[in-house]
């Protein structure tokens, strides 16, 4: 059997018929490539359409993802019609490699990658790509236009003989080296070039940004790196130990998010992407090319439970330096280095996936009132200090602040965590992180001998459960709700048995996901609400919110129904086994940002409880212990 049949057999090939147009494959049709500062897409036709130099919230260089004609991109793929395509990820890697099967010509192989050594100064800032003919004869069309500043800046081009210089007005520079190519103006914009390769043949495009003009190839050290970053990805992979029946997703999940951490300081990206429509034609599309406090304390959970003690370290240490960056002011978001997250702005020149505007980077939902945040802070400290680390003084002092203001606020409606752009309310969720903030803050006070707090905290906790009992259900008392006076649903409520607040057998808690399945499912998918947030229009279900009803199905020993949920969800992901941020429930197209943290971290957590309940039905218990028994 050949290399692409055999291949053909593991994975699902793309067939291109005739010249393709940009911009209209899926948003899943796509891996990702990153070197723990930045990151690029690479389609399955070969084409990188999304990069942004040199990390992950620069503007972009290639973004035609967002716009065809003006993005910007840089593509190896075959001159010929019809072919085939088949993508993987090289075994325990972020190295991903791309198959074509030429029709009457042959088979190529093409390795992408960015150098990666695990050591955030090591950091090269260089995408490499090796394409190698393993069969027949095969021409390829190659091509490199950069567009700087999302495609706003001029972009002058400088060939030499070894290789090709884009530069922009104010002085950025992205630099392109080929073997043998003989680069010529492309009609379009940029340059191309075609490169032919028998059977055996291999060449290497090195693209390098900064650098004051090309070298030969072999100064890149193609070769060198490709072992390096292969051996360093496996090393890192190793450690994982989770040995459930998914592990093979969680292995992924684990990779892509670290794939998505910020090195020099330990920041967790949302997702590598902006703008990328929550619906094909629709206007929720959002930069998530930052850090939420949220996710960070998720991401403490979801690596401690798979062995990742140094990641979860590193995100708490993150939000511990930038609590000390802002005087302890805790933000919603940050840069990826503890900054203010820019101004949200339309870029009004690029069309949007899919004509999907307005295109936005920056995000407004920084200046709204999201009480939850401190309640997931808390709590990623109360996991740190579980999970063997040891808070200072320092800490503790920001930490007594945050758990301060959760105390005296927690009776002020807020926007809460799906950051509607319209009116505050009393957000169940929100009620919810600010008694988690008081609990776990008062076990932490035990721990630091401070006994008044202890007891302050501990009745404020009370306070608030008492509260939400009192206020937050239906008419009738039987299910928790959105807000209060709200007879709404919200897929966060799925959150309560998982945090502790409520025994997950509890009949509040089963007619609460009972009511939110009936109201928000499409099958196995969960949308996040049914109500008026100031966006409009339409999006696709929540692919964390999924994997949370797994989590709280298993939880109360619904064991086959939460891995029906969690199977959908995991085999919902692309042929990479890779997620967005939402999915359309009817067709199985994955929306919005992509590759997306929050998906990521829920399929960690959910298979890791899964897995706990399973070994607990094995064992004879019947219920699933919630985070603060685990």
């Amino acid at each position: 059997m050949d290399l692409y049949s055999a291949a053909k057999r593991l994975n699902r090939p793309f067939r291109f018929t005739e010249a393709f147009p940009d911009g209209e494959l899926p948003i899943g049709a796509r891996g990702i490539i990153g070197d723990g500062v930045t990151s690029a897409l690479v389609r399955v036709d070969g084409v990188i359409d999304w990069a942004c130099m040199p990390r992950f919230d620069s503007p972009s260089v290639f973004g035609a993802i967002l716009d065809p004609e003006r993005g910007g991109l840089t593509a190896i793929t075959p001159s010929s019609r019809p072919f085939e395509s088949l993508q993987r990820y090289d075994p325990d890697t972020n190295v991903l490699e791309t198959l074509f099967q030429v029709e009457r010509q042959g088979v190529v192989r093409m390795t992408d990658y960015m150098p990666w050594s695990d050591d955030p100064r090591a950091s090269i800032h260089e995408i490499h790509r090796r394409v190698h003919c393993v069969e027949g004869e095969v021409e390829l069309d190659v091509v490199f236009d950069p567009r700087f500043d999302y495609g706003r800046a001029e972009t002058r081009f400088e060939v030499e003989e070894s290789g090709a210089l884009a530069r922009s007005a104010d002085g950025d520079t992205l630099v392109a080296v080929m073997e043998g190519a003989a680069w010529k103006e492309r009609p379009r914009g940029g340059l191309q070039t075609k490169v032919k390769l028998r059977a055996g043949e291999r060449k290497w495009m090195v693209l390098s940004w900064g650098a004051p003009g090309p070298e030969p190839v072999q100064g890149y050290r193609p070769y060198e790196h490709l072992r390096a970053t292969r051996v360093h990805w496996r090393e890192w992979a190793s450690k994982i130990t989770y040995e459930g029946p998914w592990r093979h997703h969680v292995q992924r999940s684990a990779l892509l998010l670290k794939l998505l951490i910020h090195a020099p300081t330990g920041a967790m990206t949302a997702a590598p992407t902006a703008s990328l429509p929550e619906w094909i034609g629709g206007g929720r599309n959002w930069d998530y090319r930052y850090t939420w406090t949220r996710d960070a304390a998720m991401a403490i959970r979801a690596a401690n439970l798979i062995g990742y003690g140094t990641e979860a370290r590193e995100f708490f240490h993150f939000v511990r330096d930038a609590l000390d960056r802002h005087d302890g002011e805790l933000q919603i978001m940050y840069t990826v280095d503890g900054d203010h997250v820019p101004e949200e702005q339309t870029l009004a020149h690029l069309r949007g996936f899919g004509g999907s505007g307005p295109v936005r980077v920056g995000n407004g939902a920084k200046h709204q009132l999201q009480l939850d945040i401190g309640g997931a802070l808390v709590d990623a400290a109360w996991l740190y200090e579980r999970f063997g680390g040891s808070l200072g003084l320092r800490a503790w002092r920001h930490l007594r602040q945050v758990i301060e203001v959760m105390r005296t606020r927690w009776t002020e409606p807020d926007h809460g965590i799906w950051e509607p752009r319209g009116e505050v309310r009393h957000n169940l969720h929100s009620k919810l992180m600010c008694w988690m903030s008081l609990d776990r803050g008062q076990r932490l006070a035990q721990l630091f001998g401070d006994g008044q707090r202890k007891d302050v905290w501990e009745r404020a906790a009370r306070q608030i459960h008492d509260d939400v009992l009192k206020n937050g259900l239906d008419p009738n008392g039987k299910h928790l709700v959105s807000a209060y006076g709200l007879h709404e649903p919200d897929a966060a409520l799925l959150l309560y048995p998982i945090c502790g607040f409520l025994p997950p057998d509890h009949p509040i808690v089963t007619q609460t996901v009972d009511w939110l399945r009936a109201e928000l499912s499409t099958g196995p998918f969960i949308h996040r609400y049914r109500m008026h947030d100031g966006v409009g229009g339409p999006e696709g279900a929540f692919v964390l919110c999924g994997f949370w009803l797994a989590e709280a199905l298993a939880m109360a020993g619904r064991i086959e129904e939460a891995q029906e949920v969690f199977v959908a969800h995991a085999e919902a992901s692309n042929h990479l086994g890779l997620l967005s941020e939402e999915i359309d429930p009817q067709t199985g197209v994955l929306l919005g940002n992509f590759p997306q943290a929050f998906s990521h971290l829920g399929l960690i957590n959910a298979a890791a409880r899964i897995d706990l309940a399973l070994r607990l039905r094995d064992e004879g218990s019947r219920k699933v212990p919630h985070l603060m028994q685990q």
